[in-house]
């Protein structure tokens, strides 16, 4: 079975359906409202859960919800270490249109610290790969990548949203992730690049070579790419080639856009294996 350790943002995800975007001070009556729990490492660490990998999830929250995403992550499969926080989780609210446009409002809210991930360090020590993104302050992942080379667990990073890495983090990197918006923040690395392309599927930077993704009927993106990372970790993990590892993430990333919101969209190994 193989063994994902994945640090990342656990908050409140807002879903508003609305006719359209608001002008000046005007006030929008929504069509539809959804809630549920979200964040990239949080997504990730339920996508790779359902696809049958032993998931351990590093996040940060309120005192108030911790036993509520505890309990979800539980029913998921997902071991949690939840660090309670003074103030707010972590919340946003997504506005999306009639022509399926979207507009993002983000409060950053409960941030893990470099010392929260020194508790994490027996969960690193024991993955095949550790997963990281950029919605955690930089300190926390490379605090996390010195743990992950000292117990010599392979790295992927998904580089979302894009900044500037330092050094040390990019050396400790096994594997990139990125779109082709944050593959071009992200320049020339030494290690390998997997750039996903949406429903075109993803390129392996060192050979070039394009892995299609399956078509889909796309109804909601949002949370493709965090299939898609989750995916190829777990398939990584358990020795995949990378290009089939690819394919089988793009297959996943494409079941997921069938489904509204989020966490409904996330596919079961058996969706998958069943398509495949």
């Amino acid at each position: 079975m193989a063994r994902i350790a994945i640090i990342g943002l656990v908050g409140k995800s807002m879903f508003f359906d609305v006719p359209r975007f608001h002008t000046g001070g005007e006030t929008i009556v929504a069509k539809g409202y959804h809630e549920e729990w979200g964040g990239k490492g949080f997504n990730q660490a339920v996508a790779a859960a359902r696809q049958d990998a032993a998931v351990t999830f590093l996040g940060a929250c309120s005192a108030a919800d911790k036993a509520a995403i505890e309990r979800f992550c539980r029913q998921e499969g997902v071991a949690a270490r939840l660090c309670a926080k003074k103030g707010s989780t972590a919340c946003a609210a997504i506005l999306t249109d009639g022509t399926g446009e979207t507009r993002v409002t983000v409060h950053p809210g409960a941030e893990l610290s470099p010392r929260d991930v020194d508790g994490f360090a027996g969960a690193i020590a024991v993955a095949d790969i550790l997963l990281l993104n950029n919605e955690v302050p930089e300190s926390v992942n490379l605090a996390a990548v010195r743990l992950a080379r000292r117990y010599g667990v392979k790295v992927i990073f998904n580089p979302a949203p894009a900044r500037k890495l330092p050094k040390e983090i990019v050396e400790a990197v096994s594997l990139f992730t990125p779109n082709e918006f944050e593959s071009e923040a992200l320049g020339e690395v030494r290690c390998e690049v997997v750039t996903t392309l949406g429903a075109k599927g993803c390129q392996i930077r060192t050979t070039g070579e394009m892995i299609p993704a399956p078509s889909a009927d796309a109804v909601d993106s949002t949370g493709a790419g965090d299939v898609f990372n989750a995916v190829l970790a777990v398939r990584l993990a358990d020795e995949e080639p990378l290009a089939a590892a690819c394919a089988a993430a793009n297959a996943a990333a494409a079941e997921s856009v069938a489904a509204r919101y989020v966490l409904p969209s996330l596919p079961f190994a058996a969706d998958i294996n069943r398509k495949g």
